[in-house]
């Protein structure tokens, strides 16, 4: 369902940016995903199976990187996604959303760009009603609502706070686009990536708060275009520190084995 509806938003996008400008970067950020991805599903399933996951990473890879830059950039960003999937782990699940962590170790790599034209950012004002009905769908459907009001939510009281105090030029363009759409795609389609996001709604709350305060002060002290992603990756650390902690003591107690449960 999210691969159809992320195929739904990458046409509006590719129609804005243009087909000649963003398919080599997208075509072999999906291609890198899911030819990596393809043998260590083998080798850990036992038998071959589509790479769907890495094609939804490969998507969003390419749809947050600049379309300007090198193709390859994109395919070792994706690369580097999956691998870091398999060897990042905690349990079953992995501990960083893959393309989060893939965009920033090659923002410093290769001084890779972040334009996030796949959040239709060059877009016509009326297709943002294309990203918010997908976005609002899907996060429906996980679960995760409540992480992405939490998150949305004091991301724009602290921006806003900020303004009020004295830095209203230094944040205005967070309220416009690009930054505004990619807040947006970056909330509905990264924040609640299932494995590395909560499920208990108390826990997303909490998720959503660090997320937006990593962000903005990555964005007010460091100002690295990926701020929204520093965010994203802090708060993959504070919920892979909450499952070991209600895994540590899962066999002492009924109480802590119905929250593992959970």
């Amino acid at each position: 369902m999210l691969i159809a509806l992320l195929v739904v938003v990458t046409a509006f996008a590719v129609v804005n940016e243009g087909l000649r400008l963003v398919a080599p970067g997208l075509a072999a950020g999906v291609l890198a995903a899911m030819l990596v991805d393809a043998p260590l599903l083998r080798w850990r399933e036992g038998a071959w199976c589509v790479p769907d996951g890495a094609l939804l990473t490969g998507l969003i890879v390419a749809m947050v990187l600049s379309p300007y830059g090198a193709w390859w950039i994109a395919a070792v960003t994706s690369a580097t996604a999956i691998v870091s999937k398999y060897l990042l782990r905690m349990g079953k699940a992995n501990v960083f959303n893959p393309a989060a962590l893939a965009l920033v170790i090659t923002f410093y790599l290769f001084d890779a760009g972040h334009s996030w034209w796949g959040a239709l950012a060059d877009a016509p004002t009326w297709q943002l009603v294309v990203l918010g009905a997908t976005g609002i769908f899907i996060t429906d459907r996980v679960k995760k609502t409540p992480l992405v009001l939490s998150f949305l939510g004091s991301y724009y009281l602290l921006v806003t706070s900020m303004a009020f105090l004295g830095e209203p030029d230094g944040v205005a363009a967070l309220y416009r686009a690009p930054d505004l759409n990619a807040a947006l795609y970056f909330a509905f389609f990264m924040v609640t990536d299932p494995p590395t996001s909560p499920p208990r709604y108390r826990d997303q709350l909490i998720n959503g708060v660090i997320v937006a305060v990593v962000a903005v002060a990555t964005f007010e002290f460091i100002g690295a275009a990926y701020f929204l992603l520093a965010g994203l990756l802090a708060a993959n650390v504070w919920e892979a520190f909450r499952r070991w902690r209600v895994r540590r003591p899962a066999g002492s107690s009924a109480r802590a084995r119905e929250e593992a449960a959970s």
